[in-house]
C-alpha cells in the first residue's frame, strides 16, 4: 500500500475516533451542545489541534453523527427484514431491534432525539432528513409486503409507526429493564393496532370506490 493509501486510512481511523468520543461523552445530563472539543479530542487520542485536520468545527461532527445514527438505525431495521424473513412477527422483531438500539447504544437514540428539536437548524434539517429516509424504506416495506395498500395509506402508517416507536424510546432511556420490557409490549400492541387500522381503512376505502 502506498504511503498515501496508509495516511488515508489513518485519517480515517481518527476521524472514526472522534465521532466515537463524541457519542462516549453523551449522557442524559450532557447534550451535543455542552461537549467540549478539548473533553473529544482527549478522549480521541489526538491534540485538540488536530481535531480541525478533520472536521471544521464541532457543528460539523455533530452532523457527521446524525447521519452515522441515520445509518445506523436503517441497517437495523434491514436486519430485522432478515429475522422476519425467518418466520419472525413484523412488528415483534422492528420493536426488538429497536429497543435493542437504545439498550445497547442509548447515545445514539438521544442525539436523534434531542436535535431534532434542537437550537440549529442544520441539526434539525439532518435529523429531519434521517428520519424521512426511515419513513420512505419503512413505506416501501410496507407496499411490498401489501400489495392492496397504495404508497399514500403506507406512508402515512410508516410515519406513525415512527412516531409511536421514537416516542416510547424517549421514555425507555430512562427505564430500567423490566420497565422498558412492559414499555415494549404496549407498543408492540400500539402498532398492531395502527396495522389492523391501516387494512381496514384501505378495505373500506377500495369498496367506497368499486
Amino acid at each position: 500500500m502506498s504511503n498515501i493509501g496508509i495516511r488515508a486510512q489513518q485519517k480515517e481511523k481518527t476521524r472514526r475516533a472522534l465521532v466515537d468520543a463524541a457519542f462516549n461523552q453523551l449522557s442524559a445530563e450532557k447534550s451535543f451542545s455542552n461537549l467540549s472539543l478539548r473533553e473529544v479530542s482527549r478522549e480521541a487520542g489526538i491534540a485538540p489541534t488536530s481535531f480541525y485536520r478533520h472536521f471544521k468545527d464541532l457543528d460539523e461532527l455533530g452532523l457527521a453523527m446524525v447521519d452515522e445514527a441515520g445509518l445506523l438505525l436503517r441497517q437495523l431495521m434491514r436486519q430485522a427484514r432478515k429475522r422476519i424473513a425467518t418466520g419472525g412477527s413484523i412488528v415483534a422483531v422492528s420493536t426488538d431491534t429497536f429497543f435493542e438500539l437504545i439498550a445497547d447504544r442509548p447515545n445514539v437514540f438521544r442525539l436523534l432525539l434531542r436535535e431534532s428539536s434542537g437550537t440549529s437548524q442544520a441539526f434539525r434539517t439532518a435529523v429531519s432528513r434521517e428520519i424521512q429516509h426511515f419513513i420512505a424504506e419503512l413505506t416501501d416495506y410496507i407496499v411490498a409486503k401489501d400489495p392492496n395498500s397504495s404508497r399514500e395509506i403506507a406512508y402515512i402508517q410508516a410515519e406513525g409507526l415512527v412516531t409511536i416507536v421514537f416516542t416510547a424510546g424517549s421514555y425507555a432511556l430512562d427505564m430500567n429493564t423490566q420497565e422498558r420490557e412492559k414499555l415494549k409490549k404496549r407498543v408492540i400492541m400500539q402498532l398492531r393496532m395502527l396495522a389492523r387500522g391501516a387494512a381496514s381503512y384501505t378495505y373500506s376505502h377500495d369498496k367506497e370506490h368499486q
